[in-house]
């Protein structure tokens, strides 16, 4: 059998493995009733709890509920949500989404009718629930979503710096604009000092540099902000309106829904619907928080697939409330402790309706505020570490405890304090990454007219104000298709942007008859969807054209570009292959050839006309859409990664050019030949594969580079890796441009320091990314099948020194390694090594780590705490990657279910 597919034992080899005790077809026993509370669950609720108390007084302050009605709302979310709800690390409670409505209600029928509202909603979630419509929630158009809260986050901020002026804030965001002049002339500078130091505090907090930073960033920001205000105002007597919490036994509970009856099925349907969005997107937010966290090699929260550097909203509300920063090395776990963190489920959006549905019917009967999920409180809880849903109802426990054992203190507090901090929410909620977003993806009217209905009506007539123009925006762009043509340096270019449907038909026919015969042409579809009729037009039209010796070349600039009648292949290839867009560089049984249509044989005298199939792989066909997406089953509908992908595929092609170059690629690669039956000219695949960057790839990535050109890189990590062809680090890495300082030479070798080697350029690039590029992180990666490590094993006294062979002694200490007895081997989790190139393969990663503790920029990092050392393995015929985690064990990487 091929070492590529090793055998692998049916029974388990880990001894921890428990086996199995019951027949596969019996029912298993009855699991022992026996609660057990994780410590990282008791230091995450201690986490989310120092964050919610102070942010649920200040949500109460600014809906003019009780205060009390925070700490109730706070409470009933950890404990029935927590515990009901189909998100095991979703944290609930007040949310500053519902401080508009909620404070609409209170203003128009008080706040007795407005518990008995939150009931009712409650009810309807309940129903929902039951009628598994969660996901129908999804569907709405994130520019409406991030457009209402931001028309949310306009009218908090507003109200709530009067309150940090030291006045009272209207009902209405254009009274309270209008009232603005008069409170800064009426300032209170008691109140405006507090507020600005509670402000300054949330700031600079996070920003805390050095190693005692990185310590006392452990302390949310927004509780550090709220008590440093507090003693300020206590220590310097300042008289200031401070939080009243009057005994529980006169609380307010909720009464009879009073008001006119179309009023309160307009106000139940407005906290249904803003609850249950905020939720289920939380919700499946927590996922993708959750996946990363188990995904990610130093345990931080990626943001998105492209830079480490970018951030969710959720990660920006965090830092504002002063939750772990998520690029601490402090409290990322190891890769050697990523394995034995406990799976944690995906969410049941369905069963978290029923959970949200119930906590809203508890809170509303004990006179509490709205709740919804909270994504400032649901990422300071994934952070933290919390592994189950216990973390959620101990934070629930401990908000009872501190309203009933805490209010001398809490009644210290500043109001103006905790307005300044709901105000610092509230900007936040105005994220500048999604106006980019919607903008870059022509929804910016959409967002606009939401916030912009939020703001100056209400949260309900916004949001359907926003569907109505997301509607007519989608209907306009299905109907609206531009058609130009025009002529330069002799080659004609006919340009449809838009979908391309029967309607656009005549103005093509027009515009494709302005094409003289026998000129060259080129079609670019700049669209995502083709009719029958527009795919046979276009089909007839070249024909003719090339029949009357013309040469027509079809081109694209979107990826995932469709037509209605894709190209049939040759009946003689394979129709499963998923070359992808390395399809023209390997040397692979598909016969490109075949794929060329009779009657285009102009086209196949243009060494430079490539078209290219909508699955991203370049081929000589008839009528092609280019694209640049690199596997055919993507399904990435972020542009970012769509950009990263394109880049993967140039730089897999412009890597296997360099392995061409190497002995190993003549003379390692198992299937290559020593002859081939169709030799190209390496200059025309080089040009080709350049050419195909600058027309499908170039304008998707330019902006990004543009900004690291200006920026200048940052990346977080160094990849030392092996020059072959067929390691793909971006591939591998699911990584962009600027993540990755990558090294690669024969072997993945990093020579000892102070060797005479003649080369010292590994360990300078070993120096500049740590030493100037403050990378945190370094990868040794080797690979299966490696020709250096052959060429150790085989190797010959007496050999001429030749270059190659003068470079691979560095690898000998890895040979002498894997032949003393006296150190364990390192080895793969559940096999053992297919054979001594493999097993070679492995103890080289472990040695050459040792070999970087012995560079000075590293050990001094290392000893600083400012950087990981990481050893992988990756098995090319499996496609499979391993980390090095304790006991000198290459355990798998394995797959990580991704939220829909």
């Amino acid at each position: 059998m091929s070492a590529c597919v090793p055998t692998r034992p049916t029974e388990p080899t880990d001894p921890a493995t428990p086996e199995r005790l019951h027949q596969p077809h019996s029912p298993p026993p009855a699991p022992r009733r026996r609660f057990h509370l994780a410590g990282a669950d008791v230091s995450a609720s201690i986490a989310v709890f120092l964050i919610a108390l102070p942010l649920s007084l200040g949500i109460a302050l600014a809906t003019g509920a009780p205060l009390q009605a925070g700490l109730v709302a706070a409470a009933v979310g950890g404990l029935v949500a927590g515990r009901l709800g189909g998100s095991a690390l979703q944290v609930s409670g007040p949310a500053a989404g519902l401080t508009v409505v909620t404070a609409d209600l209170i203003h128009r029928y008080g706040w007795r009718t407005t518990c008995a509202i939150t009931v009712l909603a409650g009810l309807a979630q309940l129903g929902l629930g039951c009628l598994r419509v969660a996901r129908t929630a999804l569907a709405v158009s994130p520019a409406i979503v991030h457009g209402m809260l931001a028309g949310i986050g306009v009218t908090i901020a507003v109200a709530q710096l009067h309150i940090v002026l030291g006045g009272t804030p209207q009902s209405s965001v254009l009274a309270n604009l209008l009232a603005l002049p008069a409170q800064v002339a009426a300032v209170r500078p008691a109140a405006l000092v507090v507020s600005t130091l509670t402000l300054t505090l949330l700031l600079l907090w996070p920003r805390l540099p050095g190693r005692a930073g990185r310590l006392l960033r452990k302390v949310p920001a927004a509780l550090v902000a709220v008590s440093g205000a507090t003693a300020v105002a206590a220590l310097t007597g300042l008289n200031l309106p401070r939080v009243a919490l009057p005994s529980w036994s006169s609380h307010a509970l909720a009464g009879l829904p009073e008001g006119p009856a179309l009023g309160l099925v307009a106000a139940v349907l407005t906290i249904t619907l803003v609850c249950s969005v905020q939720s289920l997107l939380g919700a499946v937010a927590v996922d993708k928080l959750v996946a990363s966290r188990a995904t990610s090699p130093d345990g931080a929260q990626p943001a998105d697939g492209t830079s480490s550097r970018s951030t969710t909203d959720a990660t920006a509300s965090s830092a504002v409330t002063g939750s772990t920063s998520a690029a601490s090395p402090t409290t990322a776990p190891s890769p050697a402790t990523a394995p034995s963190t406990p799976r944690v489920a995906r969410s049941d959006l369905d069963r978290e309706l029923l959970g949200q549905g119930a906590a809203n019917i508890v809170s509303g009967a004990l006179g509490g505020l709205p709740i919804a999920g909270v994504a400032v409180r649901s990422s300071a809880n994934v952070r933290a570490g919390a592994v189950s849903r216990n973390s959620t109802m101990l934070h629930g426990v401990l908000v009872v405890v501190a309203a009933l054992l805490m209010v001398p203190i809490l009644e210290l507090i500043p109001l103006a304090a905790l307005a300044a901090l709901v105000m610092a929410v509230g900007i936040q909620m105005v994220s500048l990454h999604h106006i980019r977003t919607v903008t870059r993806h022509r929804e910016v009217l959409v967002y606009a007219v939401t916030t912009l209905g939020v703001v100056f009506l209400n949260v309900l007539q916004g949001v359907a104000l926003g569907i109505a123009v997301a509607v007519a925006t989608a209907l306009h762009r299905l109907a609206h298709t531009r058609i130009t043509h025009d002529e330069k340096e002799g080659v004609h270019h006919v340009r449809v942007r838009g979908q391309l449907t029967f309607l656009a038909v005549p103005r093509l026919s027009r515009a494709l008859h302005l094409v003289p015969h026998g000129a060259p042409a080129v079609v670019e579809l700049d669209g995502s969807f083709m009719d029958h009729a527009a795919y046979e037009t276009l089909q007839d039209w070249q024909k003719t054209h090339t029949a009357h010796g013309g040469t027509v070349e079809f081109g694209g600039r979107r990826p995932g570009l469709r037509i209605a009648e894709p190209v049939i292949p040759h009946a003689d290839e394979d129709a499963d292959c998923r070359c992808g867009p390395w399809t023209p560089w390997r040397n692979h049984q598909c016969d490109l050839t075949s794929l060329t249509p009779t009657g285009t044989g102009d086209v196949d005298r243009r060494p430079d006309t490539v078209t290219a199939t909508s699955a991203g792989t370049e081929t000589a066909t008839g009528i092609g859409t280019s694209t640049s997406t690199s596997t055919s089953t993507s399904t990435s509908t972020d542009p970012a990664a769509a950009e990263s992908t394109g880049l993967d595929s140039a730089d897999a092609q412009s890597a296997d050019v360099a392995y061409e170059d190497t002995d190993e690629g003549r003379n390692g690669h198992p299937d290559r030949k020593e002859t081939d039956p169709h030799p190209q000219p390496t200059t025309h695949q080089l040009v080709r594969g350049i050419s195909a960057f600058q027309r499908n790839t170039a304008p998707l990535v330019r902006d990004e580079l543009e900004r690291l050109a200006r920026e200048g890189q940052r990346p977080s990590q160094l990849f030392l890796t092996c020059a072959d062809s067929r390691l793909v680090t971006s591939m591998i890495t699911s990584s962009g441009p600027g993540d990755l300082f990558v090294v690669r030479n024969v072997g993945n070798l990093v020579p000892l320091p102070g060797e005479d080697s003649g080369d010292d350029s590994v360990a300078a690039a070993i120096e500049y990314a740590v030493d100037v590029l403050e990378v945190r992180s370094i990868t040794v990666c080797g690979h299966s099948g490696c020709g250096a490590m052959q060429a150790l094993l085989n190797a010959e006294p007496g050999e001429a020194h030749t270059p190659l062979r003068r470079w691979l002694r560095h690898g000998l200490p890895s040979l002498e390694r894997m032949a003393d007895d006296g150190r364990p081997w390192a080895r793969l989790a559940g096999r053992a090594a297919a054979d001594a190139v493999e097993q070679l393969c492995l103890t080289n990663v472990v040695q050459q780590l040792d070999h970087l503790r012995a560079h000075a920029s590293v050990d001094r990092a290392l000893r600083a705490g400012a950087l990981e050392l990481h050893g992988m393995y990756f098995h090319v015929g499996e496609a499979q990657a391993y980390l090095l985690t304790e006991g000198r064990v290459f355990d798998h990487v394995r797959p990580v279910d991704v939220p829909a």
